[in-house]
């Protein structure tokens, strides 16, 4: 994938915690953490997270917050397609999944009971960055390993897995502003859930590059990562302040470019997902733009760990995720948008440097119910 520049260097570029838990062991961050390439130490982190080895298979829990969203669906679809792989199902016993919705006391109230029933280890994807401290300190002391993934929390004694949120959105920002004829005019920034902290690391990814243009007005509105709800915002921001210059979307962006061929404006450049729907339409409406995604390929690369923690393999204590992103003038049909297949796939189903990789068919196979 090519990578946009801006003054000669890559876009990429232009953007110790302390654990204690259970028997964990503390040491400097070194090549022998368990698959490097994928699970990269965040930067600062000098320590490493272990546990003792002990024997399966295991008990599996996955606890997801958000419903009703495309992204989590998929998520957790290939979960358990990737739990039901005879490499991996002989190592886990049982995989539980419960989504919660977005209470976070319903969350934690899910996790305690997967420590309570002796699960051995629970990977959840936090509905709130500061809500887990007493829950952590319980799965600590009834031997549970927890692991969160997505969206981070703001405690150092367990593994936390997640892409480099402020980067994600400031590779996304300043490709949408690279983009813009002219380097002035208006923003218009569509933000998630109020409270999230993924949410909370995205704008500040948004504010990190604008600072940089005095020219560009940023105007804020909430699209809770839901295509309806995002194609109402944008259109009543259109209807109360014209056309804008340019658009950042974090997710359900799909709803952007539906307001903006509504609204007939026009091809301003857009910065959003890699929900098939929103890459289709980048390229059916030719408007300049980026793609960048987080797989759902999260969730199997969050049960990985699990399964390798309890297997004793090392961990930088914060890993950071890849971040795979393309430009409209570099999609391709079938290759970064599938014109057969339902707008609510996540176009990027794989992260090929954690060994995970699934094709629709196999995604397919399976439900996103509780169980």
């Amino acid at each position: 994938m090519k990578r946009a520049k801006r003054g000669g260097i890559p876009l990429a570029a232009a953007v110790g915690l302390a654990v204690a838990s259970l028997a964990t062991s503390l040491t400097s961050v070194a090549a022998d953490t368990y698959m490097p390439a994928c699970y990269k130490p965040a930067p600062g982190v000098t320590t490493t997270i272990k546990y003792p080895a002990r024997p399966g298979p295991y008990r599996v829990a996955l606890v997801n917050g958000y419903t009703g969203i495309p992204w989590r669906t998929q998520m957790i679809q290939e979960s358990r397609a990737w739990a039901a792989r005879p490499e991996n199902a002989r190592n886990i016993k049982e995989l539980k999944v419960v989504s919660t919705g977005a209470d976070v006391a319903a969350q934690i109230a899910a996790v305690d009971n997967f420590i309570e029933a002796g699960y051995d280890v629970i990977a959840f994807d936090p509905v709130n960055p500061k809500a887990f401290d007493a829950v952590i300190r319980r799965a600590k002391k009834a031997g549970a390993i927890l692991v969160s993934f997505d969206n981070p929390v703001d405690n150092a004694e367990i593994l936390q897995i997640t892409p480099e949120w402020t980067r994600f959105e400031s590779i996304r920002t300043q490709a949408t502003l690279d983009q813009m004829p002219v380097k002035k005019g208006r923003l218009l920034e569509v933000r998630g859930p109020a409270g999230n902290a993924a949410d909370r690391d995205l704008h500040a990814g948004v504010q990190k590059i604008v600072s940089n243009y005095k020219d560009i007005q940023v105007t804020e509105v909430v699209g809770n990562w839901d295509t309806g709800t995002v194609q109402k915002v944008v259109s009543d921001a259109i209807a109360v302040n014209g056309n804008f210059d340019a658009v950042t979307c974090q997710y359900g962006c799909q709803g952007v470019t539906r307001a903006l061929q509504a609204a007939h404006s026009p091809a301003i450049p857009v910065g959003g997902d890699a929900a098939n729907g929103f890459v289709k339409a980048l390229a059916a409406q030719k408007l300049p733009g980026v793609a960048v995604s987080t797989s759902p390929g999260q969730g199997p690369v969050a049960l990985q760990a699990a399964v390798a923690l309890l297997q004793g393999k090392t961990f930088p204590t914060r890993a950071y995720l890849p971040i795979p992103y393309v430009l409209t003038k570099d999609m391709k049909p079938d290759v970064n948008y599938f014109p057969n297949l339902p707008d609510t796939y996540e176009t990027v189903a794989s992260y090929v440097d954690c060994g995970i990789s699934f094709t629709p068919q196999e995604v397919n196979k399976f439900l996103a119910d509780n169980n």
